[in-house]
């Protein structure tokens, strides 16, 4: 169903912008996975953990490791809106910290071709002793923006996060909900060749959800830009995907149409 934009118009919903990122057999590739895994050596402790940097186990302080992916490979093409469906702990989360660059591999091959701009853990990354305006500078900055372009979507992101005059406060003073704002914002701003959607939208009150729902769907209406979304949601998963990945304790265990991916996902899971 679609709804009015401000002018009136009627603005596309998010059904009709999915139908666009269809995988074409001789597209681009965007995303490869090749034979991936990523292990997570797991201690009873900090102290633990950080002698285990060095190589040095204290007796009782290693419990074992665990595959958080598990040869895992898959391709994405360029312009595919693809859903990675998963239980909690199934992988779906290392597999797009991965392709953000905050993880990387054990072992395996992961080729990512463009912007890559992640809807994850939003209140991540920023430096609490900075304004939120000088926020947006050094993320821009970490992500190799020019200070020309840091300059185009600093009106924007601080028009969309709508701090008032919070945006010229040291974050330190931000509650959680206001540092999300600003991270969504800062994502969607920056044309995105790629967009890393997690499921959890819940940012601000229902009315910054439903604006940032129609940013998504704004950016979904470039057919060229790739979507992942991860989710345990089938639901939710239709609404933005036409392609679904299944994990399972790391694996793939299916990998096709968002419909038999969901079919798949509630028969087993």
């Amino acid at each position: 169903m679609s709804s009015k934009d401000q002018t009136g118009a009627v603005a596309p919903a998010l059904s009709d912008a999915k139908d666009l990122h269809v995988a074409s057999a001789t597209g681009e590739t965007a995303i490869r996975f090749e034979h991936v895994t990523k292990t997570y050596k797991l201690y009873k402790s900090d102290r633990g953990r950080f002698l285990g940097i060095f190589n040095y186990q204290r007796k009782g302080e290693y419990l074992g490791s665990v595959n958080a992916n598990d040869d895992l490979s898959f391709e994405i093409k360029k312009g595919e809106a693809v859903a990675f469906l998963g239980h909690n702990g199934a992988g779906k989360s290392t597999a797009l910290k991965m392709i953000t660059g905050v993880a990387h591999p054990t072992s395996g091959k992961i080729e990512v071709n463009g912007r890559v701009s992640a809807l994850l853990e939003l209140q991540a990354g920023f430096d609490a002793t900075l304004t939120g305006r000088e926020n947006i500078g050094l993320r821009g900055q970490i992500i190799g923006l020019s200070k020309a372009e840091i300059a185009r979507i600093e009106p924007e992101v601080e028009e969309f996060a709508d701090l008032g005059l919070y945006i010229d406060q040291p974050m330190k003073n931000y509650s959680s909900g206001m540092k999300a704002r600003l991270g969504f914002a800062f994502a969607v701003a920056i044309d995105p060749e790629i967009l890393v959607v997690d499921e959890a939208l819940s940012v601000g009150d229902k009315a910054f959800q439903k604006k940032c729902i129609e940013r998504i769907r704004d950016i979904m209406m470039d057919e060229d830009v790739t979507v992942l979304f991860v989710t345990h949601s089938p639901g939710t998963a239709k609404q933005f995907c036409s392609r679904g990945i299944v994990l399972d304790k790391g694996k793939k265990v299916f990998d096709g149409t968002i419909d038999d991916a969901t079919e798949f996902y509630e028969a087993n899971y």
